[in-house]
């Protein structure tokens, strides 16, 4: 009995066996099927007559089913996976290859080992993400409308200073650097210093974009405090609330790479301006403020674009707002009876009113400005806080009984004084016959 053997047909060969079908039955021409399969005339006569001889199996690869000449043999291979799952079984497959080729004189690809160890069932030390699919966003059309900030913690002064953070911000249509200063950390007083140059020297953006640093939100997943309860919101940062002032819209950003146009800056800047520091020989955080201070206009000079829409969308500050009293730390305070109000433990004295009123009970807010001031805002008046002067020490009696000074002592009391008796105990009187302890009225009567 003659036995057949099975065969396998992948996609391609059966679009191939259902065209050349209709070839044999007349319905196309070998011209309309080399069409169809995209494959010359030739190509498709030689499928025609094999496919007529050998039927299907004309079809299908000639290689199919056979072992490529340049395999690694069974023994080679169960080396491998010897070596991968004991000796070497937390190392990563690019680590190995190299080991084994250091420690055990094995030289393979790691390509070759990653593949025998995965048809092994060994998987990988680490496995990798996939990669996400990311286009890239075009410009704002209108500078004003984005403002990307951000820190780069980076050995700005090489070897002769200490390392430094450089907190900036980039407007996303026009490419300008709109402001930039060097600080000890990420802090939120380098995000205001930044936001107070863009303010002074173009205006308020329509948004800011930013990742998402504690500086500015708290995670919302936290449980609210009992304030927050009682507010109906989560508290906002220092520079959440400034933001929310100025009336500045704040996007995060969840990636570095969804940020890349400051992303860009900072490796322009660790090329560029760290020459520009070594070379003024910039050693301390003030000398090297001085100097980005100066190359901020070459670089915007050099690297700004022209927006496609001409027409900026700054906003300048509204009537009555000053970029310093915005961009602040602000803190609420109830002044106490003494026109005081108390900040991080120190006491802070307020000038007396217009009106010559009390303070007593009034809130107001403490604001810590960039330039170290301390002021008081209370019905949009700035007050001038100062530090208040020391409370008095208040003097009272002490317990105990009083010693006299030597200079008090008598000239006799030198001498060893006499033994003094102990007083003799107090006996209790029993009350007179009138006092109103006997009275009947008192309930308490004398029972005879």
């Amino acid at each position: 009995m003659e036995t057949r053997e099975a065969i396998t047909v992948d996609p391609r060969a059966q679009r191939r066996l259902h065209v050349l079908n209709h070839v044999l039955a007349g319905a196309l021409t070998a011209a309309q099927a080399a069409e169809l399969l995209e494959l010359s005339l030739r190509q498709v006569r030689r499928l025609l007559a094999g496919y007529r001889v050998e039927g299907v199996g004309a079809l299908v690869h000639g290689n199919r089913q056979r072992a490529p000449s340049n395999r690694l043999d069974d023994e080679f291979r169960a080396r491998l996976v010897e070596l991968a799952s004991s000796t070497y079984a937390d190392v990563n497959r690019a680590h190995l290859a190299e080991l084994l080729a250091e420690r055990e004189g094995i030289v393979v690809a790691e390509r070759s080992l990653r593949r025998v160890l995965t048809e092994a069932g060994l998987r990988p030390v680490r496995r990798r993400r996939p990669a996400r699919h990311r286009s890239r966003r075009e410009r704002m059309p209108r500078a004003g409308l984005l403002l990307q900030v951000d820190g780069s913690r980076h050995a700005w002064l090489e070897d002769r200073g200490p390392l430094l953070t450089l907190v900036g911000g980039i407007d996303d249509a026009s490419n300008t650097v709109t402001g930039a200063i060097f600080r000890e950390q990420e802090d939120a007083a380098g995000y205001f210093a930044v936001l107070t140059q863009t303010a002074a020297g173009y205006g308020l953006p329509a948004g800011l974009y930013s990742d998402r640093h504690g500086i500015f939100w708290r995670d919302r997943r936290r449980p609210p405090s009992l304030a927050e309860q009682l507010a109906g919101r989560h508290a906002p940062t220092q520079l959440g609330r400034a933001l929310e002032e100025a009336g500045i819209a704040w996007i995060a950003a969840r990636s570095p790479q969804a940020k890349g146009r400051i992303e860009r800056l900072w490796g322009t800047w660790q090329d560029r301006l760290r020459v520009e520091l070594r070379l003024a020989g910039a050693t301390t955080l003030v000398e090297a403020n001085t100097v980005l201070a100066s190359y901020l206009p070459r670089h915007n000079a050099r690297f700004a674009v022209t927006p496609t829409d001409a027409q900026p969308a700054w906003r300048p500050l509204a009537a009555g707002q000053r970029a310093e009293t915005l961009f602040c730390f602000a803190y609420p305070r109830r002044v106490a009876s003494d026109a005081t109000v108390r900040l991080d433990g120190e006491a802070l004295a307020l000038p007396p009113r217009p009106d010559r009123r009390s303070w007593a009970g009034r809130r107001v807010m403490v604001q810590e400005r960039l330039d170290g001031s301390r002021w008081a805002v209370a019905d949009d008046v700035d007050y001038l806080l100062s530090a208040a002067p020391a409370e008095p020490a208040t003097l009272r009696a002490r317990g105990g009984p009083r010693t006299p000074l030597a200079a008090d002592r008598p000239a006799a009391a030198a001498r060893p004084a006499a033994p003094v008796a102990p007083p003799a105990p107090r006996v209790p009187r029993p009350p007179s016959a009138g006092h109103p302890w006997r009275s009947s009225h008192t309930g308490f009567t004398k029972r005879r």
